[in-house]
C-alpha cells in the first residue's frame, strides 16, 4: 500500500519529530547541537517557517513549526536534514544515512494542543531521565519561555502572548503550566498523532481541515462518501 503524503497546511502549527536511524545518536558534541540550531534558524527563515519551540535529545529532535508558505515545511526539513548529515558525516568521519526515514509530523489544533505540545517537548528530557527539571536541559526552548535566556530565532505563538500582559506574567504562567505536567493521555495522544501523521484536535477541527485537503486527516473514511451496501 502506498504511504500517504504528509498532512501539511499553511498557517497551522505542526509537531515534528526527526529521529536517528536505529535510534543512534545524532549529536556527539556541543558543536553538533549548535550547528543543528544554526541550520534550523537559517532554513526556517529561508523557507518561511516559524519556529515556536524545539528540544534536542541525543537521538532525535522535536520541533513545533508553522509554515507560512505552501510546501515550506517539507522543503525546510529536507534542507535541514541534508545539511546536518553533511556536517555530521564530515566531522565524525562517517558515510551514509543518519535519519530513520522521513520526518514524522502532526498538524495540531492550536487552542487545544499548542501549549500542551510545548510542555510535552520541554518535559521530554525529564521523561527520559536526563534531568530532574526542564530548566536543567540547555538544548530546548524552555529557557526562552521561562525567562532565563533569550532566543532570537524563536517566534512565540500568539497563544503564548495571551498567557499574561507582561513578560514576567507570561513567563510565570508558562513555567507553572510546564510544572503542572501532562496526563498520560495527553502524552500518548501527542506522540501517537505525530508518529502516525494524523491531525490532532476535536472533530469540528478535523472536519474543517478535511474541507481544505484531499489527504485524509484522521484514520477511517474521512472525506470519502459512504457506500450503501445492500443486505
Amino acid at each position: 500500500m502506498a504511504r500517504l503524503p504528509r498532512l501539511t497546511l499553511t498557517g497551522y502549527p505542526h509537531h515534528v519529530i526527526l529521529r536517528g536511524n536505529n535510534r543512534q545518536d545524532i549529536f556527539m558534541s556541543v558543536t553538533d547541537r549548535e550547528f543543528m540550531l544554526s541550520v534550523l534558524s537559517e532554513e526556517a527563515k529561508q523557507h518561511g517557517v516559524e519556529v515556536h519551540a524545539y528540544v534536542l535529545m541525543s537521538n532525535h529532535i522535536h520541533l513545533l513549526l508553522t509554515p507560512q508558505r505552501d510546501q515550506a515545511l517539507p522543503r525546510m526539513m529536507q534542507a535541514l536534514g541534508r545539511r546536518y548529515v553533511r556536517h555530521f558525516n564530515l566531522r565524525h568521519g562517517r558515510t551514509g544515512t543518519l535519519w530513520e526515514g522521513r520526518y514524522r509530523s502532526s498538524l495540531i489544533q492550536t487552542e487545544r494542543h499548542l501549549l500542551a505540545c510545548m510542555a510535552y517537548m520541554d518535559l521530554n528530557p525529564v521523561r527520559a531521565g536526563l534531568v530532574a527539571d526542564p530548566s536543567e536541559h540547555p538544548w530546548s526552548s524552555h529557557g526562552h519561555y521561562a525567562g532565563t535566556r533569550v532566543d532570537k530565532n524563536l517566534t512565540p505563538h500568539a497563544l503564548y502572548w495571551q498567557l499574561g500582559n507582561t513578560p514576567f506574567d507570561r513567563e510565570a504562567a508558562y513555567t507553572d503550566l510546564v510544572r503542572a505536567g501532562l496526563s498520560a493521555n495527553q502524552v500518548g495522544a501527542l506522540t501517537q498523532a505525530t508518529l502516525s501523521g494524523w491531525a490532532l484536535g476535536d472533530e469540528g477541527f478535523k472536519r474543517g481541515l478535511q474541507s481544505q485537503t484531499a489527504r485524509r486527516v484522521s484514520p477511517g473514511r474521512a472525506g470519502r462518501p459512504s457506500k450503501n451496501i445492500p443486505t
